[in-house]
């Protein structure tokens, strides 16, 4: 069965920082292109960060480029979300998602095949 699960709920102050984490299971994580995507409430689900299995390439909406990092820990089978300099506007609810990839490429749409439960990130302005 396979699970994404990711963690770091918080609540932080704006110009402030948090990471999220996303662990995988079920899966062999080394072969997944790896992603982050975020829904506010009223607003449709949005790409912001991604990266390839092998870890060696990273892309990132504009919104959050400069701000956010991405990067992965295949032997921990978990996938992590730096955002520093957080603005009210990225409080949303945050999902990270897997899909297998036949070689180390990104994948930015929302043409993910697994997907975690969501965790809450509020930033106070």
């Amino acid at each position: 069965q396979v699970q994404l699960v990711e963690s770091g709920v918080g609540l932080v102050q704006a110009g402030g920082s948090l990471r999220l984490s996303c662990a995988a299971s079920g899966r062999t994580f080394s072969r997944d292109a790896m992603g982050w995507f975020r829904q506010a409430p009223g607003n449709e689900r949005e790409f912001v960060a991604a990266i390839s299995r092998s870890g060696g390439m990273t892309y990132f909406a504009d919104s959050v480029k400069g701000r956010f990092t991405i990067s992965r820990d295949n032997a921990k089978n978990t996938v992590y979300l730096q955002m520093n300099s957080l603005k009210p506007e990225d409080t949303a609810v945050y999902y990270c998602a897997a899909k297998p990839t036949p070689f180390d490429l990104l994948v930015t749409g929302p043409s993910y095949d697994y997907w975690g439960q969501g965790t809450q990130v509020t930033v106070s302005s």
